[in-house]
């Protein structure tokens, strides 16, 4: 099979969607298919770092698109970094040969539109992977009003290229109600969450000890926020406990990352003489164990709009880690339904926005608690959603039986292949587990039976 992937990101980026998306075009090489990806030739978080033109790595082709470099500094630098790619984009694909699939993500805004219509002109089959929902995601920050013209014609390019999908597949089951209330049809949409870097990520004594020395964080209580710092994971209450625990010389808070609020939380920290917090730049992949096991409370944040708009994948490599993890969001979330159970009470901590003294709270608790890395319950829960696993739902979701009958038998236990007669796509879904929260996130990889 010939295969396209489009996404703005790819390896050597670290940002979680380039992760993902080099994970799935590796895994599509290696079982035997020619994969080509279109990003960009500028990197997500420096926007001065530059990538060949075109490239090879583990047997799939990248071809690298020129754009404008103005950062995230404001709203317009964004907007014009992603029409001048949107731009490249277009004229690389007018020269494209066909493909027999095309999978585009969703970053930048409308490269969904672009791959519906070139697959519609190519006649390819074309699989949305929703990662975050555009313009929802504008319209819940309050960059967009939905009755604007812009709103209105970002909404329906949304819908066309939706409509135009053969597959859908989405993060977690508010994602999925999300875009059925836009009138797609539910079975045409998967659930399948994005998986833990387990080939990556597991929980590294030696590493955290070098990380914590190599940063000044010695035997403090380390709290950790490491990924994207954007609005839709708003850190203004975890800032405030920060500034609460500021003479507690036990305690350190350590954010880890990048994004266009990345910057807030420094000018934070300066305004008020904070010595409490570190900022780092995102860490390369082969050091993620040691710099997310050198946490003892982890940061999960979730705003309130964005249920079902963006989806907090960093859940599961905490899960990996077995470290304790500080949610602050919704009581509704996907996070809520996996941390939810009787297991996790003792090692999640479920926090809303605004309750200050709740986090500082927390946070004191579970450095009295102390509790190491490695929890079974964690561990155990965060083998569902694992690489090997769920890359391989994945690829029998993008191209059923035609690229399924090419991997090797399945002897993963709790999963069934189920196939629709009429059209003779194939899913995977896992047995329910006896915790509904728990079998909800990992379970509906298809239409419900």
């Amino acid at each position: 099979m010939r295969v396209l992937l489009l996404n703005q990101c790819f390896h050597p980026d670290v940002v979680s969607t380039a992760q993902h998306a080099s994970d799935l075009a590796a895994e599509l090489a290696a079982a035997g298919h020619e994969v080509t990806v279109i990003a960009s030739s500028r990197a997500y978080d420096r926007p001065s770092t530059r990538f060949p033109k075109e490239s090879r790595w583990q047997g799939v082709r990248i071809l690298r698109l020129p754009c404008s470099g103005f950062g995230k500094g404001a709203k317009w630098r964004r907007a014009l970094d992603f029409a001048t790619f949107l731009a490249s984009c277009s004229f690389r694909l007018l020269r494209l040969p066909r493909f027999d699939c095309v999978i585009a993500m969703t970053s930048p805004p409308l490269i969904s539109l672009l791959a519906a219509v070139f697959a519609k002109v190519k006649r390819a089959e074309l699989t949305l992977w929703i990662m975050d929902l555009n313009p929802d995601e504008a319209i819940a920050a309050g960059w967009l009003r939905a009755s604007s013209i812009p709103g209105r014609l970002l909404t329906r390019a949304l819908v066309y290229g939706l409509q135009r999908a053969a597959r859908i597949v989405v993060l977690d089951k508010y994602m999925k109600q999300r875009i059925c209330a836009k009138g797609i049809d539910g079975g045409r949409v998967d659930v399948i969450p994005p998986w833990s870097h387990n080939d990556a990520v597991a929980y590294d004594p030696t590493g955290r000890e070098r990380f914590r020395r190599e940063h000044g964080l010695g035997s403090r209580f380390v709290v950790m926020y490491s990924g994207n710092h954007s609005p839709c994971h708003p850190l203004t209450s975890l800032l405030h406990a920060a500034r609460c625990l500021r003479n507690d010389a036990g305690v350190v808070f350590c954010f880890i990352g990048g994004g266009s609020e990345f910057e807030k939380v420094k000018a934070y920290a300066q305004a008020y003489r904070l010595e409490n917090i570190v900022c780092l730049p995102y860490q390369p992949r082969e050091a993620i164990s040691g710099s997310l096991s050198a946490a003892d409370l982890h940061v999960v944040a979730m705003g309130d709009p964005f249920v079902g708009i963006v989806h907090p994948c960093k859940i599961y490599n905490i899960l990996a880690l077995g470290i304790p993890v500080l949610y602050i969001g919704p009581t509704e979330s996907h996070v809520t339904d996996l941390l939810g159970a009787p297991d996790f009470r003792s090692w999640a901590h479920l926090l809303q926005h605004g309750d200050t003294e709740g986090i500082v709270h927390a946070i004191r608790a579970a450095s009295n608690a102390r509790i190491a890395g490695g929890i079974a319950a964690a561990t155990g829960l965060s083998t569902q959603f694992a690489q090997h696993v769920l890359a391989r739902k994945m690829i029998a979701t993008l191209h059923g039986a035609q690229i399924e009958s090419n991997l090797p038998p399945t002897s993963i236990e709790g999963e069934e292949h189920v196939q629709d007669t009429s059209t003779g796509h194939r899913s995977w879904r896992v047995h329910r587990a006896p915790s509904d929260h728990i079998s909800e996130a990992a379970e509906p990889l298809g239409p419900r039976s």
